[in-house]
């Protein structure tokens, strides 16, 4: 049995229910998508293997 869990999805799923219940979370949850995102821009994804 091999099962396949893709990050992504799921994380834009949560940020999508956490802004609906709390709008004002909505420039939290960009900031940190932005860092994360430049993070791995900048040292690679080669060693996260998620």
């Amino acid at each position: 049995m091999n099962l396949s869990l893709h990050l992504g999805p799921i994380v834009s799923l949560i940020a999508g229910i956490l802004i609906l219940i709390m709008p004002r979370l909505l420039n939290y949850i960009v900031a940190i998508y932005l860092i994360v995102i430049g993070l791995i821009g900048l040292f690679g994804s080669g060693s996260l293997r998620l």
